[in-house]
């Protein structure tokens, strides 16, 4: 059993569209980041950077005693290797996957996040700021359209952990101030991904868990996503 600490945040939607995928079962522990919750020092053992997502597979690779993991694209690798699903086991094919599981982690999610923070949550907005961002955003999906030209998914046919780290942040292109009409392939592999079930399975755990989701941020939850730095 993968004991899952989930909030409903891009992040939070790669390791669900996994564990759909894959049907390992998953108990899901909540942690209400608007609350502070990823404070806690129960959750800090697990997590110590603070952040969700991260598991604890209780019946881990090899046996033993269960072991932790934060960062979603470690989470994905892991857990790639522990079913032996959507991550091919040898070269080229592995290390062509890894490496754009690693340009997610490494650019197209932080950078879209700053576009997101400035853009929609800065007290103040910083026209320096917002464009610097939404040019780099703008750049790194015409990187993955040129990547998507001519195949289903970003490695070609088969579907895998770069294309789960990558979806949940392509989906909130309006609020980058994207037309994905300017990258139809990304938009056609975005309408691909939705038609998945465990997809919608992935996103209707948004309704159960943080039904508030979209609302203005409150000045509790800003003090704890933005303020905190212990």
């Amino acid at each position: 059993m993968i004991d899952f600490y989930y909030w409903t945040t891009p992040n939070g939607h790669k390791v669900t569209l996994f564990l759909e995928e894959s049907n390992l079962k998953y108990n899901i522990r909540p942690i209400n980041i608007g609350k502070g919750e990823q404070f806690d020092p129960e959750f800090l053992k697990v997590a110590p950077n603070n952040r969700i997502p991260a598991i604890v597979d209780n019946d881990p690779i090899g046996g033993g005693d269960a072991i932790s993991i934060f960062e979603s694209g470690a989470i994905l690798e892991y857990l790639a290797d522990k079913t032996g699903k959507f991550l091919a086991k040898s070269a080229p094919k592995r290390y062509e996957t890894l490496q754009w599981l690693y340009w997610q982690m490494g650019g197209f999610g932080p950078m879209l996040g700053q576009n997101h923070h400035f853009n929609r949550f800065a007290a103040e907005k910083i026209p320096y700021a917002i464009e610097r961002y939404e040019n780099e955003t703008r750049r790194l999906y015409r990187v993955l359209n040129d990547q998507l030209a001519g195949k289903h998914f970003i490695i070609g046919d088969d579907y895998t952990i770069a294309d789960m780290a990558c979806y949940p942040w392509a989906l909130y292109a309006d609020r980058q101030n994207i037309n994905l009409d300017d990258y139809p392939h990304v938009q056609a592999w975005i309408k691909r991904i939705d038609e998945r079930p465990a997809t919608k399975a992935a996103y209707a755990l948004i309704a159960q868990y943080n039904p508030d989701q979209g609302k203005p941020v409150t000045e509790e939850a800003r003090k704890h996503l933005y303020g905190r730095t212990e």
